[in-house]
C-alpha cells in the first residue's frame, strides 16, 4: 500500500514537472534580431501611436500587425509569445524592460521622432502662447530639467517642478487630453494621480499662460477627437507630428525628441 501511495505520488510530481515545462516551453524563441527581420512576423504596437504606423507599412511585407489600447498589453503579448516584437516609444520601453528580465531592447533605434502638443485648428492664439511659453521654458532650462528628473541615472529625482507661489490665474481652465499609460511621459502614481514629464511640461505652460491645468487620461486614438471637438483644449502625450494628425488639428513646436525601439524576448 505504502509503495502504491509512493507511486502516485512520484507521478504526480512528474506531472506537474512535465505541465510546468511544457507551460515554459510554449512561449518561441526570439525570432527578431534586427529591423531586417520584420517582414513576415507579428508585431505590436500601441494603437494610434507613431509605432502603430511605421509598423503598417511592414503589411505588404507579409508582417501581421497587432494593435493594442495600452503599450503593457503589448508587452504582456510578446511575453506570453503571441507576437514576435514590439514598437514602442525607447523610454517607456526601458521601463517594462526595467521590469521584465526576459525582455530586451534591440541596439538599433526603429526611428527617430519629435514630440510636439496637439491645438485645434481655429484655435490659433492659444497655439501661439503655447508655442513662446515652450520657447520660454526652453530658454530658461525649465524643459530640460524636467526631463531629467525622470530620465537620466544621474539626474533622475533630482528636480520636480513645481508651480510659483502666489501664481494668479485669471484666463480659465486649459484642459490637457492625455493616455496615462506612457511612463515617464505620462503615468498613474501610487496615489493615483497622473504624473510625468508632459504634465509637468503641460502644468508650466499653464502657469506662463495664467490657466488651471486640468488633465483627464482616455484612449490615445480619441485624444485628437477630444481636442478637435473642443472637449480638450491640448492633446499632450508623446505625440509626433504626421499628416494625417495635421489634417485634424496644429501642432506646437517640438518639445523634446525620442527614439522608436523595439523589444524582443531574451530568450
Amino acid at each position: 500500500m505504502k509503495r502504491t501511495v509512493k507511486l502516485l505520488a512520484l507521478l504526480f510530481a512528474a506531472a506537474i514537472l512535465c505541465t510546468t515545462l511544457c507551460a515554459c516551453n510554449s512561449v518561441p524563441a526570439n525570432k527578431v534580431f534586427s529591423i531586417d527581420d520584420l517582414p513576415g512576423k507579428k508585431i505590436g504596437t500601441q494603437l494610434g501611436t507613431t509605432g502603430w504606423t511605421f509598423a503598417l507599412d511592414y503589411e505588404e511585407e507579409g508582417s501581421v500587425i497587432e494593435g493594442y489600447k495600452k503599450g503593457a498589453d503589448a508587452v504582456l503579448a510578446l511575453k506570453q509569445g503571441k507576437i514576435d516584437c514590439v514598437i514602442i516609444d525607447a523610454e517607456p520601453a526601458k521601463k517594462f524592460v526595467e521590469k521584465n528580465d526576459d525582455l530586451k531592447i534591440l541596439d538599433d533605434p526603429f526611428a527617430i521622432e519629435e514630440y510636439a502638443i496637439a491645438v485645434a485648428k481655429e484655435n490659433t492664439e492659444l497655439l501661439a502662447n503655447i508655442n513662446a511659453a515652450i520657447a520660454q521654458l526652453k530658454e530658461n532650462g525649465t524643459i530640460d530639467k524636467i526631463i531629467s528628473n525622470y530620465i537620466g541615472d544621474e539626474t533622475q529625482g533630482t528636480y520636480q517642478y513645481t508651480s510659483p507661489e502666489g501664481l494668479e490665474r485669471p484666463n480659465g481652465t486649459l484642459k490637457m487630453a492625455t493616455n496615462a499609460e506612457f511612463e515617464p511621459y505620462e503615468y498613474y502614481d501610487a496615489d493615483q494621480n497622473i504624473i510625468g514629464i508632459d504634465v509637468d511640461l503641460a502644468q508650466a505652460i499653464a502657469d506662463i499662460l495664467g490657466m488651471e491645468l486640468v488633465v483627464e487620461s482616455m484612449d490615445f486614438n480619441a485624444i485628437i477627437g477630444a481636442v478637435q471637438s473642443g472637449k480638450a483644449d491640448i492633446g499632450v502625450a508623446g505625440m509626433t507630428v504626421r499628416p494625417d494628425r495635421l489634417e485634424n488639428v496644429n501642432f506646437s513646436d517640438s518639445y523634446t525628441t525620442s527614439t522608436q525601439v523595439i523589444i524582443v524576448r531574451k530568450k
